[in-house]
């Protein structure tokens, strides 16, 4: 294995997630290669994902000049998220590369600090402070509380939630592939008697959340990206 023992090894979750990036990213080449006013085919597809991220994410969040502003980086992050969720039913692979704690990790640190230094480059250091942790009207005998509960929301609680809330529901989705498939496999080859049918279910049933586990990843992929979107019209914006 190319950098085995190393934090750079390339084990084979990482090898397809780099792959599959790769795959987007022509997809998208490909597509918007020669835009044209009126588009078609490849391009009025990439357009509609696009226009997908912008409305349903930037825009309802961020407001449309803001929206546009972080366009780029939401659409990217949303798109390499469904990435490396699609993995998991990927065959050859079939496991996502966001359940593993390394990528969630990755992401959430990526736009903990794209939210921090937004929010201090829109308010300055203590401005943006004051906006974090100060909420208005709370009683003075409370306000070291909420100050100290707003910090840690601020620096630890959201980019916490948005890594386990990836990584555990992608995770959860694998193990539950494995049962189905691997009892079906195990009840098929080995069963006797009625064993065999509750094989034969088990895989059935693997299969309909194979289906399923596809709307789980688009659904994360949206889900973080929201969020993302969230947390940066919270640190920008100048209202509490």
């Amino acid at each position: 294995m190319l950098f085995e023992g190393t934090i750079f090894e390339l084990t084979r979750i990482r090898i397809a997630l780099v792959l599959m990036t790769l795959l987007i990213a022509a997809l998208f080449a490909i597509a918007m290669r020669n835009p044209q006013r009126v588009p078609r085919g490849g391009q009025n597809v990439a357009e509609v994902a696009i226009d997908f991220v912008r409305n349903t994410v930037a825009s309802e969040s961020l407001g449309k000049k803001e929206g546009n502003r972080y366009l780029p980086y939401l659409v990217t992050l949303f798109f390499f998220v469904l990435g490396a969720n699609v993995l998991a039913i990927t065959p050859g692979v079939d496991i996502a590369a966001s359940s593993t704690i390394g990528l969630p990790f990755l992401l959430a640190m990526l736009t903990w600090l794209i939210y921090h230094v937004q929010g201090i480059r829109e308010h300055g250091v203590f401005g943006y402070i004051k906006v974090q942790t100060v909420v208005p009207g709370v009683p003075k005998l409370l306000a070291p509380v909420v100050i100290l509960l707003e910090a840690l929301q601020a620096l630890i609680i959201r980019p916490f939630s948005l890594m386990l809330r990836l990584m555990a529901n992608m995770m959860a989705g694998h193990i539950l592939l494995v049962l189905f498939f691997s009892g079906a496999s195990y009840l098929l080859l080995h069963g006797e008697g009625l064993l065999p049918v509750a094989g034969a279910g088990s895989a059935v049933m693997g299969l309909l959340f194979t289906g399923f586990e596809l709307f789980v990843a688009a659904l994360q992929a949206y889900i973080f990206t929201l969020l993302t979107a969230m947390y940066i019209n919270m640190a920008i914006g100048h209202e509490h």
